[in-house]
């Protein structure tokens, strides 16, 4: 009875600490306020294109997104205090959207100055400059071929015309498989130095 008392205990314990580990920053950098997803929409409200952040979220949310597009920009001329709020209402809206399409769970917008690791910021780095140098000294060697062709694959998806949603839903599939893959292979290595 002791036994299967401790067994329990431990089980337990290994889930929540599982649970707290695993709840940090692994593929969250989408719900961060400098994340891609906020960034799409904060240009689409500059330039009043939609376009530019449906790409982040599924056809199916579409018309969730446009709505909420069309109340911000409604809303945001009425004074400084309204814009900001309806603009925290919009960049909450697709965060939220996006990551139920991701399956993965929506826990509010992440502030400015959240700790990625140092994966995710030289991973987004490296898209810009258009050279994975810097990310492939994080990983050894032998991971080299499979970060460099996934790295490869995102930056030709990255060339699509901006009101091409279609095409642009194919670069945000291929940048998260990119930005998964990394961040996980990091993580891997970070369990294996552990042990």
């Amino acid at each position: 009875m002791k036994q299967r008392m401790k067994v329990r205990i431990l089980s337990t314990t290994v889930v929540l600490l599982g649970s707290l580990f695993f709840s940090g920053n692994v593929f969250a950098h989408c719900d961060t306020m400098a994340g891609p997803v906020v960034n799409a929409a904060q240009e689409a409200l500059r330039t009043r294109n939609v376009n530019l952040v449906l790409i982040w979220v599924h056809e199916n949310d579409e018309a969730e997104v446009e709505k909420s597009f069309r109340q911000t920009l409604a809303v945001r001329r009425l004074n400084r205090q309204a814009r900001e709020l309806a603009d925290k209402y919009f960049f909450e809206t697709v965060v939220r959207l996006h990551r139920v399409a991701e399956g993965e769970p929506y826990t509010g917008l992440k502030p400015l100055g959240t700790d990625l690791g140092p994966v995710i910021p030289l991973a987004d780095k490296s898209l810009a400059a258009g050279s994975a140098d810097e990310l492939l000294k994080l990983f050894p060697a032998a991971a080299h071929a499979n970060i460099q062709a996934r790295f490869q694959e995102t930056l030709k998806r990255r060339q699509f015309k901006s009101d091409d949603v279609q095409a642009g839903r194919v670069y945000v599939k291929a940048y998260i498989t990119f930005m998964h893959y990394v961040e996980e292979l990091h993580e891997h290595k970070a369990e294996e130095t552990k042990i």
